[in-house]
């Protein structure tokens, strides 16, 4: 406290003098219109100055938070619109390619879906239509977007689907367009992805080709899709491909399908009621296995005879390059020989 009284004394005459400036523009500016008008005008300038470089600066400031949120909005944005083009790809290829109509020979029982599982390696589906319905094993499901499974057993009111997601699932398959055909597996893990084997290496496969049932078997007609093409590799052995297949079924959200019969057919018919009568069953089981057999013998030898054809291709490529590097040699040789004479 003493040291401020000391400095007032010493600066008396400067305080003095602020004080005497500071009553003589109150005065000017009170009561003389004009310079009240310049003054505020005045300070209204330097004030809205002040102002702007104060919200600069706190602008400045701010601007690492202001950032930090516009990225994480920009983030939510990119997943939303990656989100988006999934559905819209999904959407367009289920939609691309839709259930076709069966042929008249077939007909469908419709039934819900009760029971699923997708976690193990033996999934099966529960729905609502058994032996009362017309339902047997080895009949093919389907829903609309393709195929789903075959029926595995059933009970008066009830059956047991065996899905594409089984690792005992075994579905005959080609690719559309072709007559190069396969097996689709499932070997677990994603609960729409699955694979077609035994497809040749020679085949030109590219992204999104459609896999479809190939109509060798009574379950499913020809042309049923089952899904498209995501990625390819070799298989096991490293002769054919194996075809990665995204399923057009959702099984996740499985609820409708429906069971193809084609009870119709008088051949079946015939059958069925020959198969009643216990003294021909064993012959006709003998029967089946034999005409088994035969696909099974014609199917591989078409495949041995589709391979024997690549590698007669390749054989006569080899050849074909090996008489022209000895037809260059024999004209090098000639050249070095007329040179030397």
């Amino acid at each position: 406290m003493r040291a401020l009284i000391d400095i007032l004394i010493q600066y008396k005459h400067w305080l003095l003098f602020l004080l005497l400036e500071a009553i003589s523009f109150l005065f000017l500016f009170s009561f003389n219109g004009r310079q009240r008008s310049v003054f505020f005008t005045t300070a209204n300038d330097v004030v809205g100055s002040a102002y702007s470089v104060i919200s600069s600066i706190t602008s400045y400031i701010q601007l690492q938070e202001e950032n930090e949120r516009l990225e994480a909005t920009n983030e939510q944005l990119r997943q939303q619109l990656y989100t988006m083009r999934q559905q819209l790809e999904d959407s367009k290829l289920v939609n691309t390619h839709p259930m076709k109509a069966l042929p008249p020979l077939y007909h469908t029982v419709p039934a819900k879906v009760v029971n699923l599982t997708l976690h193990k390696a033996n999934n099966l589906i529960t729905i609502n239509k058994g032996e009362a319905d017309g339902i047997r094993p080895e009949m093919g499901v389907v829903n609309s977007q393709g195929v789903v499974g075959i029926v595995y057993m059933t009970s008066q009111h009830y059956s047991i689907v065996m899905p594409l997601l089984n690792v005992n699932s075994k579905v005959s398959c080609r690719l559309r367009h072709s007559e190069y055909f396969g097996s689709l597996i499932w070997q677990r893990g994603c609960a729409n992805i699955a694979y077609a084997t035994s497809i040749p290496r020679h085949v030109k496969v590219k992204k999104n080709d459609i896999v479809e049932t190939n109509g060798y078997s009574d379950v499913f007609p020809a042309g049923l899709p089952i899904g498209a093409v995501a990625g390819f590799g070799d298989s096991a052995d490293g002769m054919s491909y194996m075809l990665k297949v995204k399923l057009f079924a959702n099984f996740t959200t499985l609820r409708e399908v429906s069971v193809i019969t084609n009870y119709h057919s008088p051949e079946r018919r015939l059958l069925e009621q020959q198969a009643e009568d216990p003294a021909k069953q064993d012959s006709i089981l003998a029967e089946q296995e034999k005409r088994k057999a035969a696909e099974l013998k014609e199917l591989e030898q078409r495949k041995a005879a589709e391979q024997r054809a690549v590698d007669k291709e390749i054989q006569e490529e080899l050849e074909k390059q090996f008489i022209q590097a000895q037809g260059a040699q024999t004209v090098q040789d000639t050249e070095k020989a007329d040179t030397v004479r």
